[in-house]
């Protein structure tokens, strides 16, 4: 079984935070984290994003913040 580099674990970290990884590659995943404390701090972080992120409401936030994260995010998936 080949490790997982901190890099592929970047990109994996969503589908695992959502339960969508395959058994083997979790557990990979979690093989990792158990070796490297960095990478576990970036885990830990983003959960910490989530939740306070799944408090905002559209609502709570002024019009120049949301402009703002919508420029911020518009074509990242290009970049």
């Amino acid at each position: 079984m080949t490790a997982i580099t901190c890099a592929q674990l970047v990109e994996l970290v969503t589908d695992y935070l959502e339960g969508e990884l395959d058994e083997l590659t979790a557990r990979r995943f979690e093989e990792h984290l158990a070796l490297c404390s960095g990478c576990r701090t970036y885990v830990d972080q983003f959960r910490q994003v989530i939740q306070a992120a799944g408090q905002v409401a559209e609502d709570d936030l002024s019009w120049q913040a949301r402009t703002h994260l919508l420029a911020a995010f518009r074509g990242w998936r290009e970049r």
